[in-house]
């Protein structure tokens, strides 16, 4: 008797079961995050220049509102993330940037690693608690204000230990808000339009624009 054999095949109506996505980093992506934190870490040594005169008009107004530009720096981590979008991406872009702005020379000097460190972590924090498979624009957000908020505890403790704690709470509320801002909805934007130019075809980021372009 001829033994039956199981079609493997979806029959009509079925659908295939969607590919596991994979969370480990390829080549891709390693080379891909190196070169955007690169750039962007020439990005926060040329922010240094305005950011001063600006920090000083703000300190005029209201002392604790220069964290509102703070957001420009926290940019790397958000940006790799959305991109790469895997474990350590925020962490990786955001050290990798600060690395290279600290070579060029900063009034910070290697404080910036440090910097680096603590703000990559908290956005990596709020993507992994989305177990890394939510981009949408409320989660990246959310990972900028996360940012945000470690920007201005660690800013508030290493640089300003001897001011009130009026301070404090507005410098703290406006990194917080810088970051979600600058850093989370400006990722956000900044990698659809690098999606739109096609250099991001091997990422979700750029299948996610081809489908909706219709192409």
């Amino acid at each position: 008797m001829p033994s039956r054999i199981q079609s493997t095949v979806p029959s009509s109506g079925q659908t295939a079961p969607a590919p596991r996505r994979s969370l480990r980093w390829r080549v891709v992506d390693i080379v891909v995050a190196s070169v955007l934190a690169v750039a962007l870490g020439v990005v926060f040594r040329v922010w240094e220049f305005p950011y001063e005169p600006l920090s000083a008009a703000m300190k005029l107004v209201l002392p604790g509102t220069q964290a509102l530009f703070g957001g420009v720096w926290l940019l790397a981590g958000p940006v790799v993330a959305v991109v790469v979008r895997k474990p350590g991406a925020a962490l990786y872009g955001e050290i990798v940037a600060a690395s290279v702005e600290a070579l060029f020379g900063t009034q910070w000097g290697w404080g910036t690693l440090e910097a680096g460190l603590v703000q990559g972590l908290g956005a990596e924090l709020v993507l992994a608690l989305f177990l890394y498979r939510v981009y949408r624009l409320p989660v990246v957000a959310l990972a900028g204000a996360a940012a945000g908020l470690a920007l201005g505890i660690n800013d508030s403790i290493l640089w300003y230990p001897g001011y009130d704690a009026a301070f404090k709470v507005v410098y703290i509320v406006c990194a917080v808000i810088s970051g979600a801002v600058i850093a989370g909805l400006g990722s956000w934007f900044l990698v659809r339009a690098l999606a739109r130019t096609g250099v991001l075809s091997s990422f979700a980021a750029g299948r996610e624009h081809s489908r909706r372009s219709g192409r």
